[in-house]
């Protein structure tokens, strides 16, 4: 079996990037990993990952502990990768739009979060019926 060294290339095959590339960053501990695309190139975020649901690949990147996207780009460029895995390199543009993301989106998208799990959790309650309800029901 192949392990899940820093720089190694691997296919996520659970959840909703099934299917599509990413490089080991970072581990966390014997269970998971740190993973990135990086988003820009395959659609992949930056995050958690069990080991269970990644395949590794035969490729390794030489990247260091933590790397950022635009590292792991150049990595996958300097090996050739992007061609081997049929990725496309985004433009300038795209990168830089991804860069410039305003804080003010990303508020967003976290109060969004924060609304959808309260909404779950006023669902999970089970309503309680007044008193004069049950009586009157009687």
């Amino acid at each position: 079996m192949v392990s899940l060294e820093i720089g190694r290339v691997c296919m996520k095959v659970a959840g909703r990037e099934a299917g599509k590339y990413c490089v080991v960053i970072k581990k966390v501990n014997n269970a998971f990993v740190e993973v990135t695309g990086p988003k820009i190139l395959t659609g992949v975020k930056r995050r958690r990952a069990n080991i269970e649901h990644l395949e590794p690949l035969e490729y390794v990147l030489q990247i260091t502990d933590a790397a950022n996207d635009d590292d792991v780009i150049a990595a996958l460029e300097k090996q050739n990768l992007m061609t081997k895995l049929g990725l496309k390199k985004p433009s300038a543009a795209e990168m830089k739009a991804e860069k410039a993301k305003p804080a003010k989106e990303m508020k967003q998208e976290a109060k969004k979060e924060e609304k959808k799990e309260s909404k779950e959790k006023k669902e999970e309650k089970p309503k309680k019926e007044s008193k004069e309800k049950k009586e009157k029901k009687k």
